[in-house]
């Protein structure tokens, strides 16, 4: 038998190809070396599912800075808009959050995962589980089809790697597509981890004295060697056992690796701006008419109405100040530097966590050799790409899942456009 379009990969861009393949007229399989299909889409969203953000798409562009250009034409095709209509229409109603994410109303990613496996199976895509693909076959600058572990070779017109990425490999992304591609001649740029916590061996870290600590609503920045800040993210952090963690840690997680990477050093710096919306001037003024306040109280209890009292001891030593200081007794210049530090708290990035324990993988097949309006491959007629396994990369909050639903709609559209004209061209 010979199919029109062969998936390989049942993940979020997987399970998209596969429905816009056959909604397009195609004969499609759908192959996945797992016994369940979605199973990292099950795990999104802290269980919940994000699946999409309803920002604008400039905005969307912008919340994904690895090569989130690429995806414009995708977008404009099979958008964010064009995600909520879809899963609307397939009767899972959704609803807005912070900053533009969008959840079930059911807050269960089952509900979203059973939909699109419901959907596949309804437009009677063939869905094989339990295989897994040994190699993508090529032959004379075009897709052949695939050739299972089994030893059983599925013959295709087209070829859509949905395969993801290396992150969270228990959920089947363990980076089998990239063989794939580079056996037909594709170039894979250098994987990194990204969305992913921080390492850092600095005393108050090694100590574990601000383990579990949570701040909210701060401003945390990566500088470069020269002392330029590259990138500041605002939100929630967490100090863990071994660095940062949290939302804005985990953004500025690509960054960190970017900069470790172009200047082989050994280390990054990163400071916390405990009160983005203040000045300097500001709190300096704010924390000492609290201390005018309280002229008895020692400074170490004026400072715990103003900060985390676990971060308190740690500002006054860096400031070499005395805990049991009253109002009286504070030295002018050492305030001033327990303000910086307030507003410019450091701490020393010295890597992150690997690549299996980040959420996203950066880098991927390179860009350069995909058509960015079909997701065809340039150098393979009747290969695509669609998904993580790609050289994009964003931020968690619905926008890398926006990038695979996008490219797999776009990636099985235009497969089967390429496969049914081919069947039609040969008869």
């Amino acid at each position: 038998m010979i199919y029109d379009v062969t998936v390989i990969g049942g993940g979020s861009a997987g399970l998209m190809a596969s429905i816009a393949a056959s909604r397009g007229g195609a004969k499609v399989l759908l192959v996945d070396k797992g016994d369940k299909l979605g199973r990292k889409l099950g795990i999104s969203g802290g269980g919940r599912c994000n699946v999409t953000n309803n920002k604008d798409m400039d905005e969307l562009i912008k919340h994904i800075p690895g090569n989130g250009r690429f995806l414009y034409s995708a977008f404009t095709h099979f958008g964010n808009k064009d995600i909520i209509d879809f899963f609307e229409n397939l009767g899972i109603p959704l609803k807005e959050e912070d900053n533009g994410r969008m959840f079930p109303v059911s807050d269960k990613a089952k509900t979203v995962v059973d939909a699109l496996i419901g959907q596949v199976r309804k437009q009677g895509v063939e869905i094989r589980t339990n295989s897994p693909v040994k190699k993508v076959l090529y032959q004379d600058g075009s897709v052949q089809g695939v050739l299972l572990q089994s030893g059983e070779t599925m013959h295709s017109r087209a070829v859509i790697i949905a395969s993801g990425g290396c992150s969270v490999p228990h959920t089947g992304s363990t980076g089998d597509g990239y063989a794939w591609a580079e056996a037909g001649g594709h170039t894979i740029t250098p994987l990194f981890p990204t969305e992913v916590p921080l390492t850092s061996k600095e005393a108050f870290i090694r100590s574990r004295e601000l383990q579990g600590l949570s701040l909210r609503d701060v401003s945390l920045s990566v500088w470069n060697a020269k002392g330029k800040s590259i990138i500041s993210h605002r939100g929630d952090m967490l100090f863990t056992h071994f660095g940062l963690s949290g939302p804005i840690a985990l953004r500025c997680s690509q960054f960190v690796v970017k900069e470790l990477n172009k200047s082989e050093r050994k280390e990054v710096l990163l400071t916390v701006d405990l009160f983005p919306d203040q000045s300097t001037d500001d709190v300096y003024n704010h924390s000492m008419a609290l201390a005018k306040a309280d002229a008895k109280k020692a400074i170490k209890n004026v400072l715990k109405s103003l900060l985390s009292e676990r971060l308190v001891p740690i500002l006054l030593d860096k400031s070499g100040l005395d805990e049991q200081l009253t109002y009286d007794n504070i030295p002018k210049q050492k305030w001033l530097e327990l303000c910086k530090l307030m507003k410019a708290f450091p701490v020393i990035i010295k890597g992150t966590l690997s690549l299996e324990e980040a959420f996203v993988t950066g880098g991927g097949v390179q860009l350069k050799e995909i058509d960015p309006s079909t997701l065809q491959s340039k150098l393979v007629n009747g290969l695509y790409f669609c998904g993580e396994i790609l050289d994009i990369h964003g931020y968690t909050g619905g926008y890398n899942i926006t990038a695979a639903f996008s490219t797999g709609f776009m990636a099985g559209k235009h497969a089967a456009d390429f496969s049914l004209n081919s069947h039609f061209l040969q008869n």
